[in-house]
């Protein structure tokens, strides 16, 4: 799986790429993640990427020559020639993090895993970007789909993106070493976890781990982990 990420503040989520799990799927090649910024695409020495709206209104929105040349960018870079039926052959999915977008869910990360190769995600900002981009993009053979991580307003996508690109990462095989590890797979999403001390001792009171998760009967764990998260 390739991400393509979108976006003028990169800073802003490298480093959460470049540790833990994110970071052993990029060595083992299992997960690729690519920047493309679109300062990079402009022609002014102040590389502006944003400008006031037509017809009035506060705030700015994003150019759009600056990204059509990113996004052309990454899709003639994977396909070096400008066949449109070659470019659609690919398993490409473009996405938009908008709060006005569908909202993400488990079942669309799964869904992204299984279906693509590849996924730019562009990080909007501002007011949002210019509407004419999904025209542009549609004469790629592509649509870009709006994708909300919540019912909230953020100052950027960057964090958005950041979210969407662990998710799906975390269906690929591999990624997380057995499929089983998988929560949702072991029906263990949301039930309360312990670890050592089996006691634990605080200010005089002590805080115990259930009995049932030291019993050793596999079975009865399982049904008190379903009662617990069901």
């Amino acid at each position: 799986m390739v991400f393509y990420l979108v976006t003028i503040f990169p800073e802003a989520i490298k480093s959460y790429f470049e540790s833990s799990i994110l970071k052993r799927a990029q060595e083992k090649k299992l997960v690729k993640i690519k920047f493309y910024n679109p300062r990079d695409f402009t022609k002014d020495k102040h590389k502006r990427v944003d400008d006031k709206p037509f017809g009035g209104g506060p705030g700015m929105v994003m150019k759009i020559e600056p990204l059509t040349k990113t996004i052309g960018s990454i899709l003639n870079s994977k396909h070096e020639a400008r066949n449109s039926k070659q470019i659609q052959n690919s398993k490409f999915k473009i996405i938009l993090l908008s709060p006005t977008g569908k909202q993400f869910t488990q079942k669309m990360a799964r869904d992204f895993a299984k279906k693509y190769d590849n996924i730019i995600l562009i990080s909007g900002h501002y007011e949002g970007i210019d509407a004419r981009i999904k025209k542009v993009v549609s004469d790629f053979g592509f649509r870009i789909s709006d994708l909300s991580i919540g019912p909230y307003v953020l100052t950027g996508g960057e964090l958005a993106t950041g979210v969407v690109v662990d998710a799906v990462s975390r269906h690929l095989p591999g990624v997380l070493g057995k499929i089983e590890s998988l929560e949702e797979k072991r029906g263990a999403l949301g039930a309360p976890a312990y670890t050592r001390p089996e006691v634990f001792e605080w200010r005089d009171k002590k805080y115990k781990v259930p009995k049932v998760l030291l019993s050793g009967n596999h079975r009865k764990i399982e049904e008190w982990r379903k009662r617990l998260t069901h």
